[in-house]
């Protein structure tokens, strides 16, 4: 199963998977991009962030899965990047020679390297730390630049090649296939699947493990180890992507949730000075990412992805050091003491001067009796390139009328051969924004029905198969073959794990903030709404019932529902929270760079 080189990916066409771009990597300059040679003058300024390193011919440079780095510059000799995949097969990638340095996004964060590095002759190297990596990107900004694009358009050609991370093997109609290909598309992460009944390596390596069928899927990490049937969240530790959580340490902002808000409090935060821990449970991008194409944000007249504007961003927050943990599952939150504490699903305890909860919302669900059965299955909440695929020159049936729904609608149309939008409502003036109305109208392969909804599935083993759906106007209900089923219903906010701690939330769930706390604990007392407190600080605009703790975004009670106003909201979080650990004593607003690593 030989890998073909990087050169490959610059000889045909690509999209740029982790800017969201349309790229065309044939172009001439797009291989200096990627592969630029640094000058004498470069090398220079990268060697004030660097140390000299020496290693003889043969010698292993970085391993995949294991070694961690920055960035290598080669002074001397040349360094062979290969794929190590687990089965046997060694592919070559690139050999970077003097000039070039090798690395891609991953290198930003301190992740382990996704290939391996061997030594061709001797070799002399100027290794750059992750760190100092980060700094360097800040303080040469034309030479930063260079170096971030061409990380970045490695990611995207790795992703392009499967020539890096994990090897997933398995049935392609398993629902935890599904699931954990889903999970690495959604990060971004390049990856490999195999079908062991076509491939005949992957068959042999699950008879040697003697996989039994509750097993599937079998994974293989880049460093070479098994895990049968993994977790999401083992599957996160083998890629470095859930690290290992330092007890010692106190973070200036914990953000909870990295959709477009919490993104945008990592990144102004980490710009600011600040040190910032992300956490997500699934991918960045939240829900936004799911968009096929955002078109009324400011700034992109043609539109952009939700896909690719989280991409940007989370690469934004890596060169200004945020940490993010995915997945993480965040579990209850201590308000008790100080710092404040917040407790993960497996049980890790993480400690910040300030949490800023923008864990948005979830999906919801209809009440149909056998829809776990076919969750991966045929039933999907997120139209992505995955699922697109899934549905080519089918008849879907799509459930929703808000803006998400209507962009994933346009979005399928271009794969599925009839795309079915079955809404609740007289039809989508009241929950949609004009402009997809007139898209969705002028496509001629989406089909509306309008007061309709989904009142049973039917499959078997395999997955769906067909559904009966009524129209409440006539109570007429028909049975429809159909495999493929989008749900896109709405979602309800992510709180209750908030527990105990004291943040107030509204009659529906959603976190009460600024005045709103202050009325609504005015009118608890029986005092008009407008009445401000008599004693202490006047609360901050999104700072919660609970010092030090703010809600942005989707879960925030009274929220603006649309990207632009999440990102603004996780900006203006930013200041508030200077001017809460500005208040707080000298003896606790220390910077967290003091505390132990």
């Amino acid at each position: 199963m030989a890998t073909p080189s990087l050169q490959f990916i610059i000889d045909s066409h690509s999209s740029d998977v982790v800017d969201g771009t349309q790229t065309d990597l044939n172009l001439h300059t797009r291989g200096q991009q990627m592969f630029p040679v640094l000058s004498p003058a470069d090398i220079k300024r990268v060697s004030r962030f660097s140390e000299i390193k020496h290693f003889h011919d043969g010698d292993e440079v970085f391993h995949a899965g294991i070694t961690t780095f920055g960035l290598m510059v080669v002074l001397k000799g040349c360094i062979k990047v290969s794929r190590h995949d687990g089965l046997g097969n060694t592919s070559p990638i690139v050999e970077c020679s003097p000039g070039q340095f090798t690395g891609e996004v991953s290198q930003l964060s301190g992740r382990p390297a996704l290939n391996t590095g061997r030594a061709i002759g001797d070799v002399d190297v100027l290794v750059t730390t992750s760190e100092a990596l980060r700094a360097l990107l800040v303080a040469e900004a034309e030479l930063g630049e260079r170096i971030l694009r061409a990380l970045i358009l490695r990611r995207v050609a790795l992703i392009e090649l499967g020539a890096g991370g994990p090897i997933l093997i398995g049935p392609p109609d398993h629902p935890r296939m599904f699931g954990l290909q889903s999970f690495l598309t959604s990060n971004s992460y390049p990856h490999i699947v195999l079908d062991p009944s076509c491939d005949e390596q992957a068959r042999h390596l699950a008879a040697r493990y003697k996989t039994p069928l509750n097993d599937w899927p079998m994974v293989v990490c880049p460093d070479g180890s098994i895990k049968l049937d993994p977790s999401i969240q083992e599957l996160g530790r083998c890629l470095g992507m859930l690290p290992d959580f330092n007890p010692e340490k106190t973070y200036d902002v914990l953000v909870v949730g990295s959709g477009p808000a919490g993104l945008a409090t990592a990144v102004y935060a980490a710009s600011e000075g600040l040190s910032v821990m992300a956490l997500d449970q699934a991918c960045f991008g939240g829900q936004a990412a799911a968009s096929a194409r955002i078109e009324n944000y400011l700034g992109f007249p043609t539109g952009i992805t939700g896909r690719a504007l989280a991409g940007r961003a989370y690469v934004q927050s890596q060169k200004f050091g945020v940490e993010v943990a995915i997945p993480a599952v965040a579990k209850r939150l201590y308000c008790d003491d100080f710092p404040l504490r917040l407790e993960l699903c497996d049980g890790t305890m993480i400690r910040a001067r300030s949490i800023v909860l923008s864990c948005g919302a979830r999906y919801c669900k209809p009440a149909l009796a056998n829809l776990t059965t076919y969750e991966g299955r045929g039933v999907y909440y997120w139209a992505s390139p995955i699922e697109a695929k899934l549905c080519k020159h089918e008849k879907i049936v799509l459930v929703g009328g808000g803006n998400s729904a209507g962009q994933a609608a346009v979005f399928l149309s271009e794969y599925a051969a009839e795309v079915h939008m079955a809404v609740r409502g007289k039809g989508l003036a009241a929950t949609m924004s004009n402009y997809l109305i007139e898209r969705i109208r002028a496509t001629p392969n989406i089909v509306l029905h309008p007061a309709t909804e989904i009142v049973a599935l039917e499959g078997d083993a395999d997955g769906l198969k067909q559904l009966r759906w009524r129209n409440n106007q006539t109570t007429v209900e028909e049975d429809i073959a159909v495999r493929r089923l989008f749900l896109f219903v709405g979602a309800d906010p992510n709180t209750d794990w908030l527990g105990d701690c004291g943040v107030g939330v509204d009659e529906n769930g959603f976190i009460r903030t600024g005045f709103d706390v202050t009325a609504a604990q005015c009118r608890a007392l029986g005092k008009p709404g407008f009445v401000l407190p008599a004693n202490g600080p006047i609360r901050a605009a999104l700072e919660t019932s609970v010092p030090g703790v703010f809600a942005i975004g989707d879960v925030r009670a009274g929220s603006t529902k649309r990207v632009a106003a999440a990102v603004g909201e996780g900006a203006a979080a930013v200041a508030q929270i200077h001017a809460y650990l500005a208040r707080l004593p000298v003896t606790l607003r220390h910077s967290a760079s003091d505390d132990v690593d």
